[in-house]
């Protein structure tokens, strides 16, 4: 018998229609069923306390979904150990709602010297998360370093980044084709991106913006010559966010779940039900970064890092 005779066609090879069948309405449909149910997205923002990471997310979201811890001595209370923090949110709009949900550590790195660049732990921190979650590198507060300061440290941030073979988002062995190789390419030179957070309104030239205001004026979060934040932005929401989604849930999920259920063969004897144990997939990680330009060696600490898998 002739072994190619049962042999399937290529997949890639396209076939005429005789006429209309209907597929591309399927992406209606895909539309039809986001509109009614949304979707979740999951951000988990790390970094020493001061650093303006709720400000961050909320001038990202243009909306109060994350809260500063208030009361009188909360500067001088500093965590003991790094307990998460999670706030869920439904905001909505133009009819599309989406179910945020925003994780906060905080105390992260509190208790050790923080007058550097990246710390060791930093960097051990982002090493671990970057092979579960997609990791994104800001310099937060980018306002308090002058252009040059800026330029070295995003050179320092790389070439540490690349040292210690930690792989940040958007990786390149995840590249589809070589239009997104460019566009990920020129999103990749940027990295870390250099961002200033703001969620107060002021006029500026006839119009209200979103900005900081300093005696040197006003800081507009959302105009490309003063920071990066808008490359931040539509990283996150306006063009990859369903690309997070998607490596989150087919890479990191996935290779996250085989190693669990290894460590649960091998740990205990298989469950007669065959039930699977519940599983929780990753979120996006922000990094945020210490815009402070200063080059000196940190101290260390013991790893803080019982808590992960």
């Amino acid at each position: 018998e002739d072994p190619t005779r049962h042999r399937c066609p290529s997949s890639n090879v396209g076939l005429e229609l005789f006429g209309y069948v209907g597929i591309e309405a399927v992406l209606d449909q895909m539309r039809i069923k986001t509109m009614k149910t949304g979707f979740e997205f999951n951000l988990m923002v790390v970094g020493q306390s001061g650093l303006g990471k709720s400000t961050m997310v909320n001038t990202l979201f243009k909306s109060k979904v994350s809260q500063k811890p208030t009361g009188p001595d909360y500067e001088e209370r500093i965590p003991k150990t790094v307990q998460l923090q999670s706030v869920t949110h439904v905001i909505e709009e133009k009819g599309v709602k989406m179910k945020l949900t925003v994780t906060d550590t905080p105390g992260f790195g509190d208790q050790i010297n923080n007058e550097n660049w990246l710390r060791p732990l930093d960097l051990e921190f982002m090493r671990r998360l970057s092979k579960i979650v997609n990791v994104v590198p800001v310099i937060a507060k980018a306002d308090t370093l002058t252009l040059e300061e800026r330029a070295e440290f995003k050179k320092r941030i790389q070439k540490d980044l690349k040292a210690h073979g930690i792989s940040v988002y958007p990786q390149e062995d995840f590249d589809d084709n070589s239009d997104d190789r460019i566009l990920n390419n020129k999103i990749r030179d940027k990295i870390p991106f250099a961002v200033v957070g703001a969620d107060k309104e002021h006029q500026v030239n006839g119009k209200r913006v979103l900005g900081r205001k300093t005696k040197w004026g006003i800081i507009e979060v959302e105009n490309p010559a003063h920071c990066e934040f808008p490359l931040l932005r539509d990283l996150l929401i306006r063009s990859h966010l369903q690309d997070l989604k998607d490596i989150t849930h087919n890479v990191h999920y996935e290779s996250y779940r085989v190693q669990r259920l290894n460590e649960s063969n091998l740990a205990l004897p298989p469950s007669p039900l065959g039930h699977s144990p519940t599983l929780l997939p990753s979120p996006t990680l922000l990094e945020v970064c210490s815009g402070t330009a200063d080059c000196t060696q940190p101290k260390t600490e013991s790893s803080p890092f019982h808590t992960w898998p």
